[in-house]
């Protein structure tokens, strides 16, 4: 069956461009205004929606608004003939596919975007239950227990077979770089290399020959031509982390190689082409990014063909138990250690701490805790310090006189039991002491 396409926009002459422009091989529908639309849209299914952003009555900004809170999964493109980022940038905002200006320069550039917006589209209804449940074709190295990370799986999956841009987003250590070589691996590429590079730990100048290599004596120190990462990643993968860190100069230049799949090495001239599957990772918010002028929001729209967001661990803790238990093997093989494993009050301990700092803090604090544990269970005590004193609110004393309790206990005991050094040190008389240690079963002077 075809897709259906309704198309909004007051002028009838652009409503009958656009129409011709994609009607070959879609079902076509017209409103002449955002409540026309609305009133269609209320009795009829599209796939998706094509909407100038200026109209008399409602315009595209309402449509929007509404589209997303009365048929939040139907795809909507926006019109504009003012070019303004602003308004695309609201538009996304709202929730909006992608944008064009009008006039159409290019009829093309329309039938690529719909087909585009299209096929992500049919990629997120194909999110079948049993595919949730087929945990065997996971990997050892992924760990997805819950449902958050059982979908950020089956969209990986579904966009792995395909030669589509990707962009991972999420906050730094959650594990973008894993779903990314996973991507990869499960690609038609996967013979072929895959080449990370972190756009962040580089200067410009640095980064631009990393990428794109340089010819001898293009700067101070080049004394041999060298590839660059692009050459190396030809027929397979690329991976560029923290793209939001690169610098517009530069976000200039991968614009082009992601439009051309071509580009010049740094004081060269000879253009090098090269097929190369882009997979990017963010931990930034790129449209605010773009609104500060930080980032090129063409760069962006190439890259966020097919958007994958990796939640944080606090946000899926059915993870951290199992994450827990590969870290502890991994890293005990690593530095040849007998096998370990942790008491339940050690993963009570992971389970209620929020990792600010994700898979990486708790990778980091499982080699830690296997360091200095002196037994074969790693123990609260062998955990860094920071997860016992902010794992759990339930761990914490909930009134004043549970409170005064700890304190009362906790201090006779590094006093090994001395009363006239523990009420000296927290400023009560020995009588008061004595009448608490009552009220708490302790009696006598041991």
């Amino acid at each position: 069956m075809k897709n259906s396409i309704l198309i909004v926009d007051d002028e009838a002459a652009q409503r009958q461009l656009l129409s011709a422009v994609v009607e070959k091989n879609y079902i076509i529908q017209t409103a002449n205004d955002g409540y026309e639309a609305k009133k269609i849209l209320e009795q009829h299914s599209f796939d998706l929606i094509i909407t100038d952003e200026r109209m008399p009555n409602m315009d595209g900004i309402q449509l929007i608004k509404w589209v997303r809170a009365n048929i939040p999964e139907m795809p909507v493109i926006v019109l504009t003939a003012y070019g303004s980022i602003q308004t695309a940038v609201e538009a996304i905002k709202l929730g909006a596919q992608d944008y064009l200006t009008k006039p159409l320069k290019n009829p093309d550039e329309l039938r690529l975007m719909v087909a585009k917006v299209l096929r992500n589209r049919l990629l997120r209804d194909r999110q079948i239950v049993n595919q949730a449940e087929n945990d065997s074709r996971f990997p050892s190295d992924i760990i997805a227990e819950s449902d958050a990370m059982k979908q950020v799986m089956i969209l990986a999956n579904q966009v792995a077979t395909l030669q589509t841009t990707v962009l991972l987003t999420g906050e730094s250590g959650v594990g973008k770089e894993v779903v990314a070589r996973y991507v990869h691996r499960s690609s038609p590429r996967k013979d072929n290399q895959f080449v990370a590079v972190n756009c962040a730990a580089l200067t410009e100048t640095l980064l631009k020959s990393e990428l794109f290599g340089h010819e001898k004596g293009a700067f101070t120190g080049a004394t041999n031509a060298k590839r660059g990462r692009f050459e190396l990643a030809h027929g397979g993968a690329i991976f560029l982390d923290e793209i939001g860190e690169m610098s517009i100069e530069l976000q200039t230049t991968l614009l082009r190689v992601l439009q051309e799949q071509e580009f010049e090495r740094v004081g060269g001239t000879r253009t090098i082409t090269v097929d190369v599957r882009v997979i990017a990772a963010t931990n930034k918010n790129l449209i605010d990014a773009i609104e500060a002028k930080e980032f090129r929001a063409d760069l962006f729209y190439r890259l966020n063909v097919f958007p994958i967001h990796i939640p944080p661990l606090r946000s899926r803790r059915d993870d951290i138990g199992p994450l827990a238990d590969y870290f502890v093997n991994e890293i005990s093989s690593k530095i040849g250690q007998t096998k370990k494993s942790l008491s339940s009050a050690s993963m009570d301990i992971l389970h209620h701490y929020d990792w600010p700092g994700n898979i990486r803090e708790l990778q980091n604090a499982i080699e830690r805790a296997l360091i200095v544990s002196q037994s074969n269970e790693i123990q609260p005590k062998d955990l860094p310090l920071q997860l016992s004193n902010n794992s759990s609110e339930e761990s914490k004393p909930e009134t004043l006189a549970e409170i005064e309790k700890t304190t009362i206990l906790e201090t006779l005991l590094k006093n090994q039991g001395d009363r006239r050094k523990t009420c000296n040190q927290l400023g009560v008389s020995l009588r008061t002491l004595q009448s608490r240690l009552k009220e708490y079963g302790i009696a006598g002077k041991s």
